[in-house]
Order: structure tokens, then sequence, then C-alpha cells
């Protein structure tokens, strides 16, 4: 079984009114590549660094399908939807399928 893949994403939204098409639209877009949130907004602590208002986690079935959803069409529109009412960082990454602690 390959690792899974995830989305990281840290969000300033400047618009909630304007941000809310985005975050509809984002539920479709997902359940097409297989994805669901493992993180979104809730309780945090910024222990050290810099931080953004909104966290959020996606977990994709692997890396491939990650990186898919993102350069997917229907996710590039939504992009433009989001831009003008929020600052993001998002990466992509593959998790990790290794050995763990006993």
């Amino acid at each position: 079984m390959a690792a899974k893949g995830y989305w990281i994403g840290r969000v300033d939204v400047s618009n909630d009114e304007g941000y809310k098409p985005y975050a509809v639209a984002n539920l479709a877009i997902f359940k097409k590549f297989g994805g669901r949130y493992v993180v979104r907004g809730g309780r945090f602590a910024t222990v050290e660094g810099q931080s953004r208002a909104r966290n959020v986690v996606i977990e994709f079935p692997d890396y491939d399908a990650a990186i898919a959803c993102y350069n997917s069409p229907e996710y590039q529109a939504n992009i433009k939807v989001r831009q003008p009412h929020s600052i993001a960082d998002l990466i992509i990454i593959e998790g990790y399928d290794g050995p763990q602690p006993s």
C-alpha cells in the first residue's frame, strides 16, 4: 500500500462571504480525488514560528491523487474564487508509511 498524500493549508480569510463559495465547491472536488478532511479549523496553538488563522489538512489516497486534485481544472478554477478573499500557504506532501516508535 502506498503512503497517503496530504494537503496542508494555512489560510487568512479577509472576506468570509466571498470565501464561502470556494469552500463549498471544494467538497465535490476533493471527493472526486478521494480526499477527506483530517483537520478543518479547530483550536490550535502556535508554539514556534508563524501561523495563519485557519489550518486545514486534507488526506488523499496517495501523493499522486493529491497532486492531481490540485492540478485539476476544477480546483484551478476554484483557486480564482478564493484568491481575492484570502492569503494561503499550501503544501502537498507524501505521508510516512514506515516503522513507528513502539
